[in-house]
């Protein structure tokens, strides 16, 4: 009997060392203890955190916490966005903006209707409209006898996401989405425009106030004076295209501002038909928004953006809401002829479909992660950023994230300042997300060691400054980096 348990315990004790020494030897065990550690700082008290860790290569999971967790994954879920377009658009797609006539042509007359057609070119500026305008009266065309028709119907008339907050409906950000846009910038904030305010050296004088592109759809309220301090406050009223300048700021003094566009199509309208007039070509009837080109009109001039693995940078460098948008009703526009949202997602249900994910850890609404109502876990996430890596695409998706700690705008995008002066420089390549009350990183990591790391950390319903939450996200990057 004595010996009989000498024999158990010694094969007890031989067991549990055997344990120990495997999970010593486990790949994530050196992680355990310090992501544990940073996930229970207090400003996460009460929230609600999804962490998957995982080998790039075998796809292994390093440590998981809450990994099936659906959260709010707020611009993380662009990664998804873009994925799937480079995979139903592809990476050569190009949007085209078209401009065509229909009814005879005698001699420099136009008897019929121009109809200006877009398919969502979020790329399109002034400069590019001008062109168009330019190539029309190269035909020798002088005089539209009928109608100038603006066709944004390649989309449907729902301009904002689904839930987006009514607070951030002015701001160039939560811009409108239509077929037909114009960009004041080269980040290409599209259904936005550019607030130049400019405060004299005279105290108590008006500040100066610029719009770009310059148009005669908004309205200027300027009650801006030059004073001691800044508190310069610039907006658009609800449901209108008035410009509210408010506030002060200090002699010398400049500030710019993107405002929102209340229809967006509008605005192309009155910019188009300046370029028009500039090349002497004048428009005798009316102008019309959102109807569809005639079946038998021809094509007198267009344009194609730049393909979409170039529109990628910008996007998720900068974290471009509109361009999200605009990819996500293109998808649907092309797999079921519908441009809308909810096609678009059913497009990126089809991709994960196909790469043999299941989209049942996602609930997506929109293509930038405005919506609250959008879920997703690290988990699943996470299965996205392993797939994509055997994509033929990646290497332009990979190069298109941002990158920490390099100071190059269109190279660091996001996370350009964060990070610095640790082993994530020019090393952590992920996409943020931030909004009140959630905050997200995701992206690949390259360990001390070598090995190549996905990463998945989503937060949500947390109380403390967000900066805090984002100095949590990165010091779980350093404890991989260890």
């Amino acid at each position: 009997m004595g010996s009989a348990y000498r024999f158990y315990t010694r094969g007890l004790g031989l067991f549990l060392a055997l344990s120990l020494a495997a999970c010593a030897s486990h790949p994530g065990a050196r992680y355990a203890a310090n992501l544990d550690q940073v996930l229970a700082d207090p400003a996460l008290q009460g929230a609600t955190v999804s962490l998957t860790v995982r080998d790039a290569e075998s796809g292994a999971a390093l440590y998981q916490h809450n990994p099936d967790s659906r959260l709010i994954p707020a611009s993380s879920l662009k990664l998804l966005t873009t994925a799937a377009a480079l995979d139903v658009l592809g990476p050569d797609y190009r949007f085209a903006t078209e401009v065509l006539g229909d009814g005879e042509q005698q001699g420099e007359r136009l008897l019929g209707n121009l109809y200006l057609r877009g398919s969502g070119d979020p790329s399109m500026q002034a400069k590019d409209y001008q062109k168009l305008a330019a190539a029309v009266a190269r035909t020798g065309i002088r005089q539209i006898a009928g109608d100038l028709v603006l066709d944004d119907t390649a989309f449907d008339d729902q301009r904002l996401g689904v839930d987006w907050a009514s607070d951030d409906e002015s701001l160039y950000y939560a811009a409108q989405i239509s077929a037909l846009n114009i960009s004041p910038n080269d980040d290409f904030d599209a259904g936005s425009v550019l607030v130049s305010v400019t405060a004299p050296t005279m105290p108590g004088a008006p500040l100066a106030v610029r719009v770009s592109p310059e148009n005669r759809l908004m309205s200027l309220r300027n009650q801006g004076r030059v004073g001691t301090t800044d508190s310069l406050q610039v907006g658009r009223e609800h449901g209108s295209n008035l410009l509210l300048v408010s506030g002060a700021l200090p002699p010398g003094q400049s500030r710019r501002n993107w405002v929102s566009v209340w229809e967006p199509t509008r605005l192309v309208a009155d910019v188009f038909q300046q370029a028009l007039a500039e090349q002497g070509v004048t428009v005798q009837g009316q102008v019309r928004i959102g109807q569809p080109t005639a079946p038998a009109a021809r094509v007198l001039a267009s344009h194609s953006s730049m393909p979409l693995a170039g529109l990628i940078t910008p996007l998720l460098k900068l974290s471009n809401n509109n361009m999200s948008e605009v990819l996500l009703k293109a998808m649907g526009r092309k797999t079921a002829n519908a441009g809308t949202a909810a096609a678009g997602v059913e497009a990126i249900e089809g991709f994960l479909r196909r790469q043999g994910l299941s989209p049942q850890g996602l609930v997506q609404v929109d293509g930038s992660g405005l919506s609250r109502r959008n879920q997703i876990s690290s988990q699943s996430l996470s299965d996205l950023l392993l797939v994509a890596r055997k994509q033929p695409w990646f290497a332009t998706w990979y190069a298109a994230l941002p990158v920490a700690g390099d100071a190059q705008r269109m190279t660091g995008g996001t996370l350009r300042y964060r990070l610095q002066g640790t082993g994530a420089v020019d090393n952590l390549h992920a996409k943020t997300g931030s909004m009140q009350g959630v905050s997200s990183l995701s992206g690949y990591l390259r360990a001390a060691d070598g090995r190549r790391l996905v990463l998945v950390m989503l937060s949500n319903n947390y109380r403390a400054d967000g900066a805090h939450i984002k100095a949590l996200e990165d010091r779980v990057t350093q404890v991989l980096l260890q």
